[in-house]
């Protein structure tokens, strides 16, 4: 992993006067970085596994301490708020000056987040623990992203996604891994995630030492505008627009992985344990659907994959809380595989729009997927409280409807993709 990879960091949106024409090329033909793009990948499966505890163990903790909804929604916001406010710091701060162990020092955050939950008898440790758990991830998600970017051989769209798909499995795993340890065994069974951390710290320190000889080798260099790149006004309401798309997407994940093992057990009088697993099917039809939307991105269009991946999945939304306990499985499949393919295509979209600001930019867009999601669980509990949870999925079932701003979208030539 620590042998040197030729690999280009130059964005298809600009031209860089001390690259020789040659090296952009060799990258491209060298193709992906398959070893350090499966770590990373690794690497962000054992990050969001241990994340996605959080929300697998809410009723466990709205039992025992006597939670409301809301509470439970303020336990999700101190988590994702945290990485929401700390991610485009963080990626501002490594546009100019790349840290290569910062990642291994993020997963620490964790590691101690996780500890304090499994030993948490008070909400406000809880909170802090939630929110030790969110600032872990805002060291990991941006400089991680430049990583998988390095690693793609020019193939943006492809690790993106390859990125994407270890954290959108690594989600998925946490109902069933709640469901077969920490329910059986309660709240102190938590610590023993805290291996996941370290085996995650050991994996990154090592992508570090791969990543350090990039940076040493990486020339400033100038950045030019592309003839036929989208001018500032087009590029401003472009990201705007993506903000947008993300928003819809990420509420509507969050209303599903905060509060639908609630929407079962009270509408269907399931167990803890089968809600945890029907969360199980969604959650992992949204990590499969995360792999194809960066390749078919890279392919056909990224603007094209954006229209289908969020307008697609509203036919499914509107059905879903009307439907049974089975068909409403089926449906979540379909919303999930849909829905998810959005993210690579957002993401790099939005990289590509302004890859002078790479760290940033990651930075944003996901510590926006985290706020938006740690926002509106706590709205959408405080929704839950006074008018029931079956009425929040009746409300949520049209935010896939704003996949319609995608119109505003700039069209970007072939050769910028």
């Amino acid at each position: 992993m620590n042998k040197p990879v030729v690999v280009s960091e130059a964005a298809p949106v600009v031209q860089v006067p001390d690259v020789t024409p040659g090296f952009a090329v060799k990258a491209a033909a060298a193709g992906p970085a398959y070893v350090v793009l499966a770590g990373i990948s690794f690497s962000h499966f054992l990050n969001d596994t241990m994340q996605s505890l959080i929300a697998s163990v809410y009723p466990i903790l709205k039992d025992s301490y006597a939670l409301d909804f809301a509470q439970i929604g303020l336990i999700t916001l101190a988590f994702q708020f945290t990485a929401s406010l700390l991610q485009p710091v963080v990626g501002h701060f490594t546009d100019k000056k790349a840290q290569p162990f910062s990642l291994a020092i993020g997963m620490g955050f964790t590691f101690f987040g996780l500890l304090l939950l499994s030993v948490a008898h008070a909400y406000g440790v809880i909170l802090i623990a939630a929110a030790l758990v969110g600032l872990g991830s805002a060291v990991f998600h941006p400089e991680s992203a430049r990583i998988a970017r390095l690693a793609s051989g020019g193939r943006y769209g492809f690790a993106q996604s390859v990125f994407q798909l270890g954290g959108s499995f690594g989600t998925s795993m946490g109902p069933v891994l709640a469901a077969l340890i920490v329910v059986p065994f309660g709240q102190p069974s938590i610590a023993w995630f805290s291996s996941i951390a370290f085996l995650a710290i050991v994996i990154l320190w090592r992508i570090g030492v791969w990543y350090r000889p990039q940076i040493a080798t990486r020339k400033l260099a100038t950045v030019e505008r592309h003839p036929d790149a989208p001018d500032q006004r087009r590029v401003r309401t472009a990201l705007i627009v993506l903000v947008a798309l993300l928003f819809s997407k990420q509420l509507y994940v969050s209303s599903l992985s905060s509060y639908y093992i609630f929407y079962l057990i009270d509408k269907f009088g399931v167990s803890t344990q089968a809600a945890q697993l029907y969360l199980f099917v969604f959650l992992a039809a949204n990590a499969a659907g995360a792999f194809f939307g960066g390749p078919l991105g890279d392919r056909f269009g990224r603007k094209y994959v954006i229209w289908f991946s969020i307008l697609g999945a509203l036919p499914f939304t509107l059905a879903l809380p009307y439907a049974g306990l089975f068909t409403g499985a089926v449906l979540t499949v379909f919303i999930g595989l849909i829905l998810s393919s959005a993210t690579s295509s957002i993401i790099v979209f939005a990289q590509e729009l302004m890859p002078h600001r790479f760290g940033m930019i990651s930075g944003v867009f996901f510590g926006v997927a985290f706020g938006i999601g740690g926002l509106g669980a706590a709205v959408l509990g405080k929704l839950a409280d006074h008018t029931g949870i079956a009425f929040v999925y009746q409300i949520c079932a049209f935010l896939p409807a704003l996949g319609l701003l995608a119109v505003f979208l700039p069209k970007m030539p072939k050769s910028l993709r």
